[in-house]
């Protein structure tokens, strides 16, 4: 949201998109939009645009001194008080703008209340204290990106977006800046991190640590990979990205409904993407270095992000009262669907697994958040039929194995006083898969022990 002076084509553009974190449609004026002020303020401001329904269609509202001065008093009256920045009448309805608070919480006589998506909701006390203990500190999606401007964003990724957000509004070069004020994206000249997630033709450029690591691997830790995808893209195509990854790795077996057969995987794909949507909404992005990691085990999926419980949120608390790290990503995800209005995701992936007859997820929580999805062993763990598609497994775990040993050679070439542990970061393996592999190296004569096993070194032989 700018200062600009909105007209009837910014009015047009905020309808069409649709209400979400910073737009709200009310019918009628009626005292109560205190709420929607204290909610707007408490988050990252917007629009309450009266005369408009719930289903974006126009009934009308005239805006008379009245109402204005009345609109006013109710910011005023706000703890602490809140400078609505204008109420205007725009063709047959009228706009609040309303700034993203400096001094939160904010409250009204009926309470503090905040946007959740596309909803004003009341606050409890504890929530207030939980979201908004440390109001000085900026969320890092909402801080502007340096030499981040608009040659940079991706037209494509844009119109993807909308497509899936099923608005018929067409964007181009000349209304991208409207677009991308009227989401939260752009404000006092300069496009934010969200906005480069979302839309940057190349995120690699401006936030390098934000990609998502797909693994498969053989039997239940990390020693034997066989398949491994890394994806540096927009927010929404890691999200396809990862999808599709997993679903590659799943065995699917077929039903035969009256004449229809449907495939079913054996974890439920609703609670996979409702976990890989929640990683990337979550995510503490500006933890440098880190990056969302997806597993995939013969007994279990994990689906693990940089950042865990919000400050101030107690594990007692999760799964009941929500929390959005990055509440303009969050807006984004729900207005393509992706995400239900009200933080239901934990109970909903709970729900998916239970209803397809397999074990509750498991949640853990510390500097990282990871989702586990246990496989069902009768289905995961059974012997392959299939001679071609059991060779082909085969053939892809003995390749994953050979660019594994090939990778410690290369390092022990390389820094030949390198140790285990140091190579199992380097290569995101675990230490006892790190020493299998040297032990097979060592057994085939590739490398060789020079000195005692404390303060010695292996040498790599023959590259």
């Amino acid at each position: 949201m700018t200062n600009k002076k909105m007209g009837i084509r910014d009015i047009e553009f905020i309808i069409k998109e649709g209400e979400g974190l910073t737009v709200e449609f009310k019918e009628r004026y009626t005292s109560k939009i205190d709420r929607d002020i204290v909610a707007m303020a408490n988050s990252k401001g917007g629009f309450i645009v009266l005369g408009v329904n719930d289903l974006g269609k126009i009934v009308g509202e005239k805006l008379t001194n009245q109402m204005k001065a009345e609109i006013l008093s109710l910011g005023r009256n706000c703890e602490p008080h809140i400078a609505v920045l204008r109420a205007s009448q725009i063709d047959s309805a009228v706009v609040i703008e309303v700034p993203e608070g400096d001094e939160k919480p904010y409250s009204c006589s009926s309470g503090y209340f905040r946007r959740l998506d596309a909803v004003t909701q009341k606050m409890s006390q504890k929530e207030v204290r939980t979201i908004f203990r440390e109001t000085t500190d900026m969320c890092f999606e909402s801080l502007p990106s340096k030499d981040f401007n608009f040659e940079d964003v991706s037209l494509v990724r844009v119109k993807t977006f909308l497509q899936e957000a099923k608005t018929s509004f067409r964007v181009n070069k000349n209304n991208l800046q409207s677009f991308f004020s009227s989401i939260s994206l752009y404000r006092d000249s300069k496009i934010n991190n969200a906005g480069v997630l979302m839309f940057a033709k190349d995120i690699n450029k401006f936030i390098p640590y934000s990609e998502v690591i797909l693994g498969a691997f053989k039997g239940v830790d990390k020693t034997y990979i066989y398949d491994r995808k890394d994806v540096r893209d927009d927010l929404l195509t890691q999200l396809n990205e990862s999808m599709a990854f997993i679903k590659r790795q799943l065995n699917v077996r077929s039903e035969i409904h009256e004449l229809n057969r449907i495939d079913i995987y054996e974890l439920p794909l609703d609670a996979l993407r409702e976990a890989l949507v929640n990683a990337l909404i979550h995510r503490d992005y500006a933890m440098r270095g880190t990056s969302i990691h997806v597993g995939v085990f013969d007994d279990r999926v994990e689906i693990e992000n940089p950042g865990g419980l919000p400050f101030g949120l107690s594990p007692k608390d999760f799964g009941k009262t929500s929390v959005r790290r990055n509440q303009i990503i969050a807006d984004m995800f729900h207005r393509m669907a992706k995400v239900e209005k009200i933080g239901s995701g934990i109970k909903r992936m709970r729900d998916f697994m239970l209803k397809a007859g397999l074990k509750e997820p498991h949640f853990e929580m510390t500097n990282f958040f990871r989702a586990i999805f246990y496989r069902n062993p009768e289905y995961s763990l059974k012997p392959v039929k299939d001679k071609g598609i059991q060779k082909g497994i085969q053939k892809g775990i003995q390749k994953g194995i050979q660019k594994s040993s090939e990778k410690v050679l290369r390092l022990l070439k390389d820094n030949p006083l390198i140790t285990t542990h140091e190579m199992a970061e380097s290569l995101e393996m675990s230490r006892v898969g790190i020493a299998k592999i040297i032990k097979k190296l060592k057994d085939s004569g590739q490398i060789k022990r020079i000195g005692p096993d404390k303060g010695g070194h292996w040498k790599a032989i023959g590259i």
